[in-house]
Formats: structure tokens, C-alpha cells, sequence
């Protein structure tokens, strides 16, 4: 391998170790701008905006996070297999036990870091939260009383939560897809006999 190769590579793999630390980082400063969104309340408690819109804001904040943790995800991993392609040019079937045996696999089906998965758990479980209150305070008590009118502003928060979960379960099978391809047309140099696709956390 000629030096303006090897080179080049070396600097790939450094900015490309640069740009997963960067979406990394990213994850974290969603957890600041969700629990931002509960200054939504306060204008709630001052009779500003009703909490029916507020519950629909809310749900809409989380649904960009998620989808932000998804892509996030997906160019963590795609990095990932493009370093881990470029360690196969420099190290040795040896140094799968002698360094680490990370660069021999890649990750399966765009599996997501804990890190990661810990994200979307708290969000899932503030907007069921939030959602719930919102159901018990203003539409189960009115459920079965003859006088209730409907109020069509109720519902948009659950309208605002269906839409956005159709479309991250569609944006995450189009990631994994996308992981997927581009494994298939990227796999690697092979090192070591086949190739073992693994979910473990690495290079975090």
C-alpha cells in the first residue's frame, strides 16, 4: 500500500471517529431541549395555550427526538463499518486476539447502542406520561356522562402521536434497510474467514 493511501485512510478514519463523537454528543443535548418543552405548562397554568395543544407540542418534540435518535444511530453505524473497513487494510488476522476483534465484524440490522436505547426509553415513557394525564384529566372524566359534548381539540394530541409513530416505524425500517444495502455493497476486506455480524456495543 503506497503512502498517499495509507494517508488518506488514516485521515478518513480520523474524521470519521470525529463525526460519531459528534452524534453522540447530539443524543444528550436532546434530553435539554424535551425537558425544555415543559415550559409548554407554564403557559398552560396561565391560561395561555390549552393543555390539549400543549400534550400535542410535547408529542411532537419527542416524535423529532426519536427520529434524531434513529438517524443518529444509523450514521454511527454506517461509520462504523467504513472504520472498521479500514482497519481490515492495516491489521492482521492476528490482531483480532492481539488489539480487539471488533474490526472483524459489523454490526447487525443497524442494532442500536444502549446508549441510545436508553434515550428512547425516556422519551417513550415521558410522552406515555404525559399522554396518560392528559387522557384521565381531560377525556375519561367525560366518557359515559350523557350531557358531554365532544371536543374535537382532544383528540389532536392522540391524532399528533398516531401520525408520528407511523412515521418513525417507517423511518426506522427504512434505516435498517438503508444499513443493511449498504453493508451488502460495502462489505469489507474479510479477515479471519467469513465475516460474524454481532449486536455488541463497541467503539463507543
Amino acid at each position: 500500500m503506497d503512502n498517499n493511501r495509507k494517508d488518506f485512510l488514516i485521515a478518513m478514519y480520523n474524521q470519521l471517529c470525529s463525526e460519531i463523537d459528534r452524534h453522540i454528543k447530539v443524543i444528550w443535548q436532546i434530553v435539554g431541549v424535551l425537558l425544555s418543552t415543559f415550559a409548554v405548562f407554564a403557559l398552560v397554568e396561565k391560561d395561555i395555550i390549552p393543555l390539549d395543544l400543549a400534550t400535542a407540542i410535547i408529542n411532537l418534540v419527542g416524535a423529532l427526538g426519536l427520529a434524531i435518535v434513529i438517524e443518529s444511530n444509523y450514521w454511527y453505524n454506517r461509520n462504523l463499518v467504513i472504520i472498521a473497513n479500514i482497519e481490515r487494510q492495516f491489521l492482521l488476522v492476528s490482531d483480532i486476539k492481539e488489539i480487539h476483534y471488533y474490526f472483524q465484524k459489523h454490526r447487525k440490522n443497524n442494532s442500536y447502542l444502549d446508549m441510545m436505547l436508553i434515550q428512547i426509553v425516556f422519551i417513550i415513557l415521558l410522552l406515555i406520561s404525559i399522554n396518560l394525564y392528559h387522557f384521565f384529566s381531560q377525556v375519561q372524566p367525560h366518557i359515559g356522562h350523557e350531557n358531554s359534548v365532544f371536543s374535537p381539540i382532544k383528540s389532536i394530541p392522540y391524532f399528533v402521536l398516531l401520525v408520528s409513530v407511523v412515521f418513525l416505524v417507517w423511518f426506522h425500517l427504512k434505516r435498517v434497510s438503508n444499513y443493511n444495502d449498504f453493508k451488502k455493497e460495502s462489505p469489507g476486506k474479510t479477515i479471519g474467514g467469513p465475516e460474524i455480524e454481532s449486536n455488541s456495543d463497541h467503539k463507543t
